[in-house]
């Protein structure tokens, strides 16, 4: 595959993905009536399942990251070129900020927002680091011992992780700043956005190494 086209499945899987964050946190804080457990269940089943879909989907085109954490880890390991990891993270970017519109355009709500939810503290952020290396063991597990599982297992852990993590496991930089252009369910205010991405770098570092150590014998690419 072309480096364009594999750029084009990098923003047509991130734009899907955050229209299904978006789009299910909006429509489940208007049918929840109030109950905030209900409206995070309902946000989180449409967003575990489309991740499955998606790597279905693009995963043989660009090995489905979605996600400029994975693109380093990937580049670290030296199975992604520099340049391409450069062009993977723009595509993922620019590909989360049109699905977060997309959403607020599918909803008739404004276009253009501001998060107003503040997301902050060293509980949350301790939540990023560890959500975001288990993200990646999860990837990096699955490549070296059952490559087939990976649409199966990053959507079931992204499932369980929304419940187990305080910050509802965004582990995902392009996620982080799409989310705080969306004042909705799932947004997050701007002022938390460089700690939540801090933390999630550090998380996939140490998942990324802990890879390399736990599976030494297997190439994880």
């Amino acid at each position: 595959m072309t480096l364009g086209r594999r750029a084009v499945a990098e923003l047509m899987g991130s734009a899907f993905l955050l229209a299904a964050v978006v789009g299910s946190g909006i429509m489940a804080q208007r049918l929840a009536g109030g109950n905030g457990a209900l409206a995070l269940l309902c946000n989180t089943l449409p967003t575990g399942a489309i991740l499955a879909v998606l790597i279905l989907i693009f995963g043989p085109v660009s090995g489905a990251h979605f996600n400029p954490v994975v693109t380093l880890a990937f580049a670290l390991r030296r199975a992604l070129p520099g340049r391409d990891a450069l062009v993977y993270v723009a595509a993922q970017l620019a590909g989360a900020i049109a699905g977060a519109w997309i959403a607020h355009l599918m909803f008739e709500l404004p276009l253009l927002q501001v998060a107003a939810t503040v997301r902050s503290g060293s509980g949350q952020w301790l939540a990023e680091a560890i959500a975001t290396f288990g993200l990646l063991v999860t990837i990096f597990g699955c490549v070296a011992v059952a490559r087939a599982s990976v649409p199966y297992a990053v959507g079931l852990y992204i499932t369980s992780a929304y419940w187990f993590t305080a910050s509802t496991s965004f582990a995902n930089p392009a996620v982080t700043v799409a989310r705080a252009l969306s004042d909705t369910f799932a947004g997050i205010a701007p002022g938390g956005v460089a700690a939540f991405i801090l933390a999630q770098c550090a998380g996939a570092l140490a998942a990324t190494w802990f890879a390399i150590w736990l599976w030494p014998m297997r190439e994880s690419t």
